[in-house]
C-alpha cells in the first residue's frame, strides 16, 4: 500500500470585485491531479513558476484546505482529521519551505526552534527535548554551540539546515520539500542534496520535492511529475522521462537544460508567449495555446492522463502521444 495517496485532488481560490465584494470568479490553482507516494520513494514535482507546485504541497499538508478531492496517508483520508487529531496527523506530514528566513522566527534562537515542535506535540520533558534537539543537530551537521544563536547569524545553507532540522525532529514519515536549494550557492546546493539524500536512506523518507530545475529534479527523484497551469502533464520514472519525454511541454523544459559542452549544445525547443493567467485558463488542453502540436481538438477537448509503458508507470495528457483516445 502506498504511504500517500492523491485522488482527483483541486485547489481554487476564489476572485472577489465590484462595490459588493462578490466573486467574480476563481483560480484554479491545482486541477484534477492524482499520484500515490510510495515508502522511501521521491517524487520531484516541476513546472514553470505559476503552474501550481507550491500550492499543490501546501494543499497536501492542510496549510491550504482542498477544495475537493481525496489525501490518503498510510490508507486514512487526511482531510477527515480536524483540532488535535489534525495535529497529531501531522506528525506524519512536514514541510521544508523555499525561503529558510523567512520561516524561521528572527526571534528565537536555533535550540527554541528546534524545540518548538516537541513543545507543542507534548513530546518530552525538557532534558529529553535538549536531546533530541542535540541528536537532530548533529545529525544535518549543526555544531552544539550552534544552537544559542539566532536564524541572521547564519549563512543561507546553515539556515537551510535549521529549516531540515526542525521538518525532522517529529520523525515524519512524509517531507514536502519546496524548493529547498533554490536561494543557495550551487557548492551549498549540493551539500543540502547530498543531506537529504542521505537522510532519506537513515530514515526511509519519503519526499515529495518541488522545484522548477531539471538537473536538480534528474539528481534527487525517483519519478517526475510535469505540472502546467495547475494539471498533470507527465508523470513517469525520471530515467525514462529523461531518456524519452513524451508530452511536448516535458520536451521543450528538458531542451532548456544548460549543457556545459558547447560541442553538444543543439537548437533546443522554445516555447512561444507566457503562461496564460490561472484564473482564464485556456479551454480545452491548457497547454494548447504554446504548443507546436496543437490542433482544433486540442481547444476543445481536455486530454485525459493515459499510460504510455505500463510496466514502467509513465503517464501523458496529450492527444498525440499514442494510446489516447
Amino acid at each position: 500500500m502506498s504511504i500517500l495517496e492523491v485522488k482527483n485532488l483541486y485547489k481554487s481560490f476564489p476572485i472577489y470585485g465590484g462595490i459588493f465584494h462578490k466573486q467574480v470568479g476563481a483560480v484554479q490553482a491545482v486541477n484534477d491531479v492524482s499520484f500515490s507516494l510510495e515508502k522511501g520513494e521521491t517524487i520531484g514535482v516541476v513546472g514553470e513558476s505559476g503552474c501550481g507546485k507550491t500550492t499543490l504541497g501546501r494543499t497536501l499538508v492542510r496549510l491550504y484546505e482542498p477544495t475537493s478531492g481525496t489525501v490518503l496517508v498510510n490508507g486514512k483520508d487526511f482531510r477527515s482529521y480536524h483540532g488535535d487529531d489534525l495535529k497529531h496527523a501531522r506528525r506524519d506530514f512536514q514541510m521544508i519551505f523555499q525561503d529558510p528566513y523567512a520561516s524561521l522566527n528572527p526571534r528565537m534562537s536555533v535550540r527554541a526552534i528546534l524545540e518548538e515542535p516537541l513543545k507543542l506535540h507534548g513530546i518530552g520533558n525538557a532534558e529529553e527535548r535538549l536531546k533530541s534537539v542535540l541528536k537532530i543537530a548533529e545529525i544535518v551537521g549543526l555544531r552544539r554551540d550552534a544552537l544559542a544563536r539566532y536564524p541572521h547569524e547564519f549563512s543561507g545553507g546553515q539556515r537551510q539546515r535549521i529549516g531540515i532540522a526542525r521538518s525532522l525532529i517529529l520523525n515524519p514519515k512524509i517531507v514536502i520539500a519546496d524548493e529547498p536549494v533554490s536561494a543557495l550557492d550551487v557548492s551549498i546546493q549540493s551539500q543540502v542534496l547530498n543531506l537529504l539524500n542521505d537522510l532519506k536512506k537513515e530514515f526511509g523518507l519519503s519526499y515529495i520535492f518541488i522545484t522548477h530545475d531539471l538537473a536538480v529534479v534528474k539528481f534527487i527523484s525517483d519519478k517526475i511529475m510535469i505540472m502546467y497551469l495547475g494539471r498533470m502533464m507527465e508523470v513517469g520514472y525520471t530515467d525514462d522521462i529523461f531518456a524519452a519525454p513524451q508530452h511536448p511541454y516535458t520536451k521543450a523544459l528538458l531542451s532548456s537544460i544548460p549543457k556545459p559542452n558547447p560541442h553538444l549544445r543543439g537548437k533546443g525547443q522554445v516555447l512561444q508567449g507566457d503562461v496564460p493567467s490561472p484564473s482564464r485558463p485556456p479551454s480545452g488542453c491548457v497547454f494548447h495555446t504554446r504548443c507546436p502540436l496543437a490542433t482544433d481538438r486540442c481547444k476543445t477537448e481536455i486530454p485525459k492522463l493515459h499510460t504510455v509503458n505500463p510496466n514502467k508507470q509513465h503517464q501523458v495528457a496529450c492527444h498525440f502521444v499514442p494510446g489516447q483516445g
